[in-house]
């Protein structure tokens, strides 16, 4: 299937070839029949991505300042890595769709029924279930694909909270705008457009507005003053794109005392206090489509919002929107500028251009009418053919995340590994991370990775798939490498640990840090030291949002399971024995702290007498190093920081091993574990340690949340 995508580094637009996505939960697949491309929004991701690296830079200047932080701490070749990662990253393209139901998990939206969403330009989109309409028989698809930027018209309206005959100003008449012009004529507004388009402005005036045509040098004030009587507009509605700050100013001036100015569009927003103080104007911003937006309840986990208290959540404006073009009350045709084929797609983008474009139409019906949408594409041509031996090393991944893709699949390639399959649930990065690394084949089934020609599966899902998936693959005979943590339940472990001795194949966690060079070298002192010893370390983890995933225990089981269970494995690798014991504290629950289990203290003792504590801390600041590790024996220290600085004290025959980069040994504990498959040798971390340490984080995590 095709699926339209922008490369960041050159906002060059590109077709790409994917799999088909798999469905999910609370979420349809829908075969694409049109889309459209929304002149405002994406003419100004193409312009990002068309920028040079300073332009970028100076575009978002948050994000310069998170990267020099991060070089702080992680040093320059890490931060050098993550950034180049990110702007390798294909950006998809689109968010007004209209298409058919191709799978479903909403009896109201059976297969086949006609739909608007939000969803990608692609042959095959997956959309939460409360970002479907149903469009009206009596709507064609060529007005319904305009459905969802008319949505963001209408919620900008709702804020402004018009009555009838109050007199609201349109500024910008693009495509959100022109709408806009007719909602408000429809609820019985007097309404004013102003752009500089002389076309934009004759469709604004064929919809019922006055018009304030900017490039012949009318003037905004004065309309405005005449048509509300001299008392000045009741709301303003700004939908333009713009840097300038006379946009809001301008708006001020013409609002009457206890006006309303609502912000759906990008423009500069300097504003001046006296505009706003001595009319006692209200200012306010739009998100997109209305309540539900960005809120993973509403949109991920399908939970709508109570009609009676919520009454136009951002699938009801959706449903109004359609209901108003069916009805006749919006005239959508005159809108549109374009259409190409999907595999014109990058003429499309191309139009943005030009002044005058605005709804600019993807159709998809060529294209699809011989597409087998299938679950898998070949990445490269592959001369291998009958049994592979298991000495082979071919490894398939499970994911194409962040960390998967910047970290994990180079460590494999580097380490001698065949790649052959990589899979991911929307195809798309496991398409774009399968070509940067040569894997043999991209796919959305994981049924695909365990063929017969993988010898092992590296496992990179969300942190709740891990245990069913380490489980099919052992199954199918594979050895596993699964991105930590194991699992998130005792259950979930009994039955991983069960299957590996049914299978007598490798399950391996990364615990990479292990594995880290100056780990090795902390290890190799101790060797020698048959006394207990102590242990203090510390991660500076910084926060994540309380609704991230990784903080939900039924997905994510929380941080202490997902990221402090590499030190407490690291303990329990330097201790070299048992964990007999463990005590955790944390912060006290009070008002204001969401989330108080990823801010806490864990003890852990072992059968030799050692003893140490684990300081995780979400709350820390980042000028701080993320990760400190000492060690207490026999009248000397070491100290390890950031995996870049170790030092000894007191140690006889050691004082330091710097590196120039961090190195927190994904690459050691990769190649480990490729040599072993290779080789036919032992797990490199042995079995008993791999469970125990699951079950210990799992321990520590419920002792916490009680």
């Amino acid at each position: 299937m095709y699926q339209v995508v922008q490369d960041i580094n050159s906002g060059t637009t590109e077709i790409i070839e994917i799999p088909k996505p798999i469905n999910k939960s609370h979420h349809c697949l829908i075969k694409t029949n049109l889309t459209l491309i929304s002149s405002g929004t994406e003419k100004m991701l193409v312009d990002f991505g068309k920028s040079g690296l300073i332009g970028k830079a100076l575009g978002q200047p948050e994000k310069v300042k998170m990267v020099l932080e991060k070089v702080k701490t992680d040093g320059l070749a890490a931060t050098y890595s993550a950034v180049k990662t990110k702007l390798d990253e294909p950006m998809q393209l689109g968010y007004c769709n209209v298409g058919t139901i191709l799978e479903t998990s909403n009896d109201n939206l059976p297969i086949g029924t006609r739909v608007i969403s939000n969803g990608k330009h692609a042959s095959v989109v997956r959309v939460p279930n409360n970002l479907i309409a149903k469009i009206p028989d009596n709507v064609s698809d060529e007005e319904a694909v305009f459905t969802v930027l008319g949505s963001i018209a209408m919620q900008g309206i709702r804020l402004v909270n018009p009555t009838i005959g109050e007199t609201v100003v349109v500024t910008g008449l693009g495509l959100i705008g022109l709408i806009a012009v007719q909602i408000l004529k429809a609820n019985g507004c007097k309404v004013i457009g102003i752009d500089f388009d002389s076309s934009k402005c004759e469709l604004a005036k064929s919809f019922g507005a006055e018009v304030v045509n900017l490039s012949k040098g009318d003037d905004p004030i004065a309309v405005a003053n005449e048509i509300s009587r001299g008392r000045g507009v009741d709301a303003v509605l700004i939908t333009a794109s713009s840097k300038s700050h006379d946009i809001v100013h301008q708006a001020a001036t013409m609002c009457r005392k206890r006006g309303r100015i609502v912000l759906v569009g990008v423009v500069g927003l300097e504003l001046n206090r006296n505009d706003f103080y001595e009319k006692e104007l209200t200012f306010q911003v739009s998100c997109s489509y209305g309540p539900g937006r960005y809120d993973p309840e509403y949109e991920d986990k399908g939970k709508d919002y109570p009609f009676a208290f919520v009454r136009w959540t951002q699938q009801r404006n959706f449903e109004a929107i359609l209901d108003l073009i069916s009805e006749g009350k919006l005239n959508l045709r005159p809108l549109i500028s374009y259409q190409f084929e999907v595999e014109k797609a990058a003429e499309a983008y191309a139009k943005l251009d030009e002044r005058d474009s605005l709804g600019i139409i993807i159709n998809y019906e060529k294209a699809l009418a011989n597409d087998p949408l299938l679950s898998s594409v070949n990445l490269i041509k592959s001369d291998v053919g009958g049994e592979l031996k298991a000495s082979s090393g071919r490894i398939s991944f499970i994911g194409g995340g962040n960390y998967a893709s910047r970290v994990l699949i180079p460590a494999f390639k580097n380490a001698g590994a065949e790649l052959a399959t990589i899979v991911t649930s929307t195809g798309i990065s496991a398409v774009h991370n399968g070509k940067k690394a040569g894997f043999s084949k991209a796919a959305t089934d994981i049924g695909e990775a365990l063929g017969d020609s993988t010898d092992a599966v590296v496992i990179a899902t969300q942190h709740n798939l891990h245990a069913s998936q380490a489980i099919s693959a052992l199954e199918k005979g594979k050895h596993v490498f699964v991105e930590k943590p194991l699992a998130l339940t005792h259950e979930e472990i009994n039955e991983i640990e069960d299957a590996q001795r049914t299978s007598n194949a490798m399950v391996m966690v990364g615990y990479n840090r292990r594995f880290a060079p100056q780990v090795q070298k902390i290890k190799a002192l101790l060797a020698p030291k048959k006394v207990p010893k102590t242990f203090i370390m510390t991660m500076n983890a910084g926060a994540i949002p309380a609704d991230h995933w990784t903080q939900d225990p039924a997905i994510g089981g929380g941080r202490i399971i997902g990221e402090a269970c590499h030190y407490i494995d690291l303990m329990r690798f330097l201790a070299g024995a048992k964990i007999t014991s463990f005590n955790a504290v944390k912060m006290g629950d009070v008002d204001g702290v969401e989330i108080t289990e990823d801010k806490a203290i864990i003890t852990l003792t072992f059968e030799d007498g050692s003893v140490g504590s684990i300081h995780y801390f979400a709350n820390g600041g980042k000028a701080f190093p993320k990760e400190r590790v000492e060690v207490f024996c026999d009248d000397a220290v070491l100290q390890l920081d950031n995996f870049r600085k170790l030092t000894g004290f007191g140690w006889k025959g050691f004082s330091k091993m710097n590196l120039w980069s961090q190195d927190k040994g994904q690459a050691n504990c990769t190649k480990a574990f490729v040599d072993a498959i290779q080789n036919g040798n032992p797990c490199p971390i042995p079995a008993d340690e791999i469970f125990e340490v699951a079950r210990i984080s799992v321990d520590i995590a419920q002792q916490l949340r009680k």
